[in-house]
């Protein structure tokens, strides 16, 4: 695409923002106290969902349901002779 020149008589300025900060690394994680990583293997242990981690009942609950259509609740009635 050719760019157009501007309107005569009219300069066109060009926005340039400022450099953007250095943004300093986030600091190490800390490990989790021990009561926390007992009770997250308590519950992977009863098969329970944890945080961060993969969960195949949810992934199966939020999947898209194909063929509502055929069972949504609004009517034709001219179809169905009412």
């Amino acid at each position: 695409m050719t760019p157009m020149p501007p309107a005569a008589g009219r300069r066109r300025r060009i926005f340039v923002p400022p450099p953007a900060e250095l943004v300093p690394p986030a600091p190490p994680q800390l490990p989790d106290p021990p009561i926390y990583r007992d009770l997250v293997r308590t519950w992977a242990d009863r098969g329970r969902t944890l945080p961060g981690r993969h969960d195949p009942e949810w992934v199966r609950l939020a999947a898209p349901l194909f063929g509502l259509a055929q069972f949504s609740g609004s009517r034709d009635p001219r179809r169905d002779g009412r």
